[in-house]
């Protein structure tokens, strides 16, 4: 018998080292894979953050592109970049006519508005020559970074040979220069990689998680307060709660049909506006708000309610004084997170149109507007090879919100916990 006792002992034992050993096996695969992703979005992102920059010399003679006694704030952009063009004429005397278009192409449209605003700024620069930097085109910047190799054919890469020969020749002058790239947060979308910003998604995400919270915090905390603390337990309660447990599994494309058909099409609301994107996310996240309060009121013991209720505190006081403050890490824990499933979601706002082209930055909650998945969404849809690291880079900045959001979540849930 006693053999038999050691057998089986050493069988369990056996088993519980395999399964320690399958649980630290898969630990150590998921892992592996969450490096291998952060690392291939580090080594894709980081040069989303960096943007290349060629100075050539800009002589600033007006006299060929405005009428005399004209007022330099009226000539559009447009006209200055003769002078942008005129300095690499001069910086490759060697070009023929044919190759302008190639020639020009190494600077990156908008160039004529660095060179007014210069003059704007300090007009005693006119009849000088002065160096002047400009924001290298999408290939160019990659051929800087290392992503467009001259070993390649010239057929199968974007620069020809001479365009290649212009940029090595510029950087051996020490006209090449890096810089960080303030445009991905201070610019809105751009057709051109080089010019395409990520504050326009971010203004517009701000503005939608605004509307959302506005929305969904006291009505998801008012509801979960009167079914937990007034309703009295019966079919039609029951018949609620199972439907926001239901509500909190329902793919989140459903709330995106609900708002269209609701907010835009009965309602008649702006289409590709914040407002109705956060009322729609308000739909999403209002069950989770709901259990997480009502789990946060759980937790608070009942000889609170009690003692209150002997000092002659009405329902109501109870719940304002008494159980819902105590509660509120709990209800705030819940919320953050919940705003940061709001915060990348994508397909509900897809179906509202927050999905189109928008260049300006959002100026108020009706303005067009889109957020930032659904622009990492268009990047990496573009077939500009620009977009790529922008795509990673953009990522890499709402990974980070999000990181934030719910550490914020953690430090409050520890800094306010009470123990009963």
């Amino acid at each position: 018998m006693s053999n038999e006792i050691s057998k089986h002992h050493k069988q369990r034992l056996r088993a519980e080292i395999r399964f320690k050993r399958y649980g630290m096996a898969a630990l150590g695969f998921s892992l592996a894979v969450l490096v291998f992703l952060m690392g291939s979005l580090f080594a894709n992102g980081l040069p989303g953050f960096i943007k290349t920059k060629i100075m050539l010399p800009i002589h600033f003679d007006v006299a060929a592109i405005i009428p005399e006694n004209a007022d330099i704030a009226s000539v559009p952009p447009s006209a200055f970049n003769k002078l942008m063009q005129q300095a690499l004429r001069r910086t490759f005397p060697d070009a023929q006519d044919s190759d302008g278009r190639a020639l020009y192409g190494l600077i990156s449209g908008g160039a004529g508005a660095e060179i007014k605003k210069i003059l704007l700024k300090n007009p005693g620069v006119l009849s000088t020559t002065q160096d002047v930097s400009f924001v290298a085109a999408s290939k160019a910047d990659l051929f800087f970074k290392g992503q467009i190799s001259e070993r390649t054919p010239e057929a199968d890469r974007k620069l020809s040979d001479k365009q290649v020969g212009w940029l090595k020749k510029l950087q051996a002058d020490g006209r090449i220069s890096k810089s960080f790239n303030t445009t991905l947060f201070s610019a809105g979308d751009s057709r051109t990689p080089e010019r395409a910003g990520f504050l326009g998604a971010m203004v517009g995400s701000a503005f939608t998680l605004i509307v959302c919270i506005l929305v969904v915090f006291p009505i998801g905390v008012a509801t979960a307060v009167y079914l937990e603390e007034f309703a009295r337990k019966g079919l039609f309660v029951d018949i609620i709660e199972v439907n926001i447990n239901n509500l909190a599994a329902v793919p989140s494309i459903v709330f995106g049909l609900l708002g269209l058909a609701v907010y835009i099409n009965v309602m008649g609301m702006p289409r590709s506006a914040s407002l109705v994107g956060g009322m729609t996310l308000a739909l999403m996240i209002l069950p989770v708000i709901i259990i997480a309060t009502r789990a946060a009121l759980k937790a608070i013991p009942d000889s609170i309610r009690d003692a209150a209720r002997a000092l002659g505190a009405s329902p109501l006081q109870v719940v304002w004084h008494h159980t819902l403050p105590l509660s509120m890490p709990g209800v705030m824990t819940g919320t953050i997170l919940g705003m940061a499933r709001a915060i990348g979601e994508t397909a509900p706002l897809l179906m509202i149109g927050m999905v189109a082209f928008v260049a300006d930055i959002p100026s108020g909650f009706t303005s067009p507007a889109t957020v930032m998945p659904v622009q990492i969404y268009l990047w990496a849809s573009s077939p500009e090879a620009g977009f790529a690291e922008k795509t990673a880079a953009a990522i890499l900045v709402l990974l980070t919100l999000l990181l934030a959001m719910n550490a914020l979540a953690i430090y409050l849930r520890k800094r306010l916990e009470v123990r009963w």
